[in-house]
């Protein structure tokens, strides 16, 4: 068996090797298509994965609000849950906002070794100074905690988180924000609740420009003043959660929700119109890549056809000597294959050269130096190694399949 299919071989490379100019073709469009394939699904899976990467960083994981996906069914009807009752003119009864027994939910959180909560309570404020006046959302924090389940510390452009810990009345706003009140590092601003709480608070750091959902109309205070200032002491309305495996967040936050009846939201459940959008791309991505691939497989069955009509005679002498017409259609097949073999190899090195051109190329961005996220990773060499073989191997059996129903009888009359 192996002396035959090395037989076969030495006919196959034979033929390819007669005919330079059209191999050196062929296997330049598949090293072209490799190549091409190779650098435009490295810059964006790269440029999705990093996009997916700040989705999951820039928040916690999980977040457990004060919120009930379903309002509490009133009396009656928990009362007759199958009989026809209409309920009207009932008082509803305020409540006070707030996750109820938190201290419970943090332990039962902590509890596990592969998760970091971090309670937090949101509120707003009126910011006056020098007769300007803004409206901040204020988030209050445990700075220490808060730095294990979210990336808000690394967009600070000056100041730290640690820093409401150690300034009475610190509070920590955007370079927006503070652009439009004419403050800076240090100053101190009047500020006052809904419930008519004024305090004063001083900046003690700043969120750098473009982090939205950081530094446009937001701010970060101590968790303890931000209850002294919406007057709900020992309340929070949500705790965040940073999970070891991001990925297992939609689980873990259903399990959450059904055992204490919190919205337990992830963040695949925040992102979901985004990751619908990605998936949709990286569809038209690899159809628009793989038409590439197809185009480059053209070469191939140029050149298999022409050895298979060229050869004709040759095929006839074989088939009049025991070859089959498997045999046949297989030195066929193994040309196109070869080719593409050495295509691709050609291609890997073109497509790694080509992001080595892409990563090297530096953008400023607000100060900052950023270079294109590449995706290096086996996977998507794998994939246009696949792709070129499959392609390969259907343009170079489909001139094969004429190979094999070639007539000796009628080849070699028609020589005579």
């Amino acid at each position: 068996m192996l002396r035959r299919f090395s037989l076969l071989l030495g006919i196959a490379l034979r033929h390819i090797s007669k005919r330079k100019r059209q191999t050196m073709v062929a296997i330049a469009g598949v090293g072209i298509g490799v190549g091409f394939f190779l650098a435009v699904s490295a810059l964006m899976i790269g440029s999705q994965n990093d996009f997916v990467e700040t989705l999951i960083d820039a928040a916690p994981h999980i977040i457990i609000s004060d919120e009930i996906r379903s309002p509490t069914p009133q009396p009656a009807v928990r009362a007759f849950p199958d009989a026809a009752v209409e309920v009207r003119h009932y008082k509803t009864r305020n409540e006070v906002r707030g996750i109820k027994d938190w201290q419970g939910i943090m332990r039962a959180i902590g509890a596990r070794s592969d998760a970091v909560a971090s309670p937090s309570l949101s509120g707003a404020v009126t910011l006056r100074v020098g007769g300007r006046e803004e409206a901040l959302a204020i988030v209050g924090i445990e700075p220490g905690i808060e730095a294990q389940v979210s990336d808000v510390e690394q967009y600070l452009k000056e100041g730290r988180l640690r820093n409401l810990e150690t300034t009475q009345g610190g509070v920590i706003i955007g370079e927006e924000m503070a652009s439009r009140l004419g403050v800076r590092m240090g100053d101190i601003m009047a500020a006052t609740s809904a419930r008519g709480v004024t305090r004063t608070l001083k900046i003690v750091g700043l969120f750098e420009r473009g982090r939205g959902q950081f530094g446009g109309s937001s701010g970060y205070v101590l968790l303890r003043e931000a209850q002294s200032l919406t007057s709900q002491p020992f309340v929070i309305n949500r705790i965040g959660i940073r999970l070891d495996d991001p990925y297992a967040a939609e689980d873990i936050a259903k399990r959450l929700e059904t055992r204490y009846g919190y919205k337990a939201e992830s963040w695949q459940e925040r992102s979901a119109d985004f990751l619908s959008l990605l998936v949709t791309r990286n569809v038209i991505m690899y159809t628009v890549i793989s038409a590439i691939l197809l185009v480059a497989s053209f070469g191939i069955y140029t050149v298999v056809s022409t050895s298979v009509a060229d050869k004709r005679r040759d095929i006839a002498i074989m088939r009049s000597m025991g070859f089959s017409s498997g045999d046949l259609q297989a030195v066929f097949v193994m040309e196109g294959f070869t080719l593409a073999c050495v295509g691709v190899l050609a291609g890997w090195g073109l497509g790694f050269a080509l992001m080595q051109v892409l990563g090297s190329i530096e953008f400023n961005i607000q100060g900052s130096t950023e270079t294109m996220p590449l995706d290096r990773s086996f996977f998507q060499y794998a994939i246009s190694a696949g792709a070129s073989l499959f392609s390969a191997i259907i343009a170079a059996w489909l001139p094969a399949r004429k190979a094999a129903q070639v007539d000796p009888v009628d080849i070699l009359r028609g020589a005579v």
